[in-house]
């Protein structure tokens, strides 16, 4: 059975901005930003396959520039959940390196003292409400923080990132229901990267376009390009601001891609169930490498700079993995801490 393609045409140069336009400072130190979330998740990659990374892991190799572009834009009192290819999110909103690789490695310095894991990464301080490996799940959670918002009158919004599998699940549909219903501060995220673990939209969502199904509660939804950043900067500026000014929920379908398997596991990917040619087809919109194309061409850095950003950003996650290996292993005694609370 075929599935459908999408047209794919390489980004190399700043559209106009609508809503938001970078300075070429926020658009280096975003650059950087982005070089370190790629090398750190490479790494990870590499120590799964050394067995320093136990449980599972997924790897956000390719959507960087989704995550960028929505947390660029949030201020203290907003809150962010995400799935369980989460250790983007972290990086992205400042989380310390080294405790996100010491909670991959299983260690007690880790964010979650080693008992989260890959899956289920937590950071209080930097408004990361969680990771969560149940697909689909965290709609539910994340409608329950918006209320709390609304309740509060924190003036926050809350982004709720998943992936296109969870859009078959019945709890997301609930959630998108009630905060219809209630008008909640809520950003609701579907990153479509063609696949759920193997299984392509056109063979589990009898209507394709997921912008559509989200668009029948009440609220507004929107198919964006994820794969550009300088398009989802501008995006993300209009619809944070919507949801901040008219407090209602807003749904968006982020088209993106992912370069590596589901799981660092699948080892056969992609040849069980894409093509090579698929592939490589999605590179050319690879929002890193675009993203320095535009920096060269613009002269807004040297081969020189790239280089040099690249050896920072290696030499900071080895850094990390250090950490994460000098650090020791939980005591045994961990396991009967923090299951309740005081």
């Amino acid at each position: 059975m075929k599935t459908g393609k999408r047209t794919q045409t390489a980004t190399n140069s700043k559209p106009k901005s609508r809503a938001y336009t970078p300075s070429s400072k926020e658009i280096v130190a975003l650059y950087q930003q982005m070089l370190f979330i790629r090398r750190f998740e490479e790494h990870c990659d590499k120590a799964f396959r050394q067995d320093k990374i136990g449980g599972y892991l997924h790897l956000y190799i390719g959507q960087e520039a989704l995550a960028l572009g929505f947390i660029h834009h949030l201020r203290p009192e907003d809150r962010v959940l995400g799935h369980y290819r989460d250790h983007a999110y972290l990086l992205a909103l400042g989380s310390d390196p080294n405790a996100v690789m010491a909670e991959l490695y299983g260690k007690v310095t880790g964010l979650c003292r080693g008992k989260g894991g890959s899956m289920h990464m937590y950071d209080k301080a930097r408004n990361f409400l969680g990771g969560y490996g149940i697909v689909g799940d965290v709609t539910g959670i994340g409608t329950g923080v918006a209320f709390a918002q609304k309740y509060q009158e924190t003036g926050g919004v809350t982004l709720c990132f998943f992936g296109d599998g969870a859009m078959n699940a019945g709890l997301l549909h609930e959630s998108l229901n009630i905060a219809g219903l209630w008008k909640l501060p809520v950003i609701y995220i579907v990153e479509n990267n063609k696949y759920a673990m193997g299984t392509p939209v056109e063979l589990h969502s009898a209507v394709t376009n997921l912008a559509q199904r989200g668009s029948v509660y009440g609220f507004p939804s929107k198919q964006i390009d994820g794969m550009d950043l300088f398009t989802v900067l501008d995006e993300a500026k209009a619809i944070i601001d919507h949801v901040r000014e008219h407090q209602e929920p807003y749904f968006v379908e982020a088209i993106t891609y992912r370069f590596v398997g589901h799981g660092a596991a699948d080892i056969t990917d992609p040849g069980s169930y894409r093509t090579r040619e698929e592939v490589e087809q999605w590179r050319t919109r690879d929002p890193l490498t675009n993203l320095q194309a535009y920096l060269l061409k613009e002269q807004l850095a040297t081969e020189a700079d790239l280089k040099h950003w690249d050896e920072q950003a290696r030499e900071r996650v080895a850094q990390a993995a250090r950490f994460a290996d000098e650090s020791p292993d939980p005591d045994p005694s961990e396991l009967y801490k923090h299951v309740l609370v005081e």
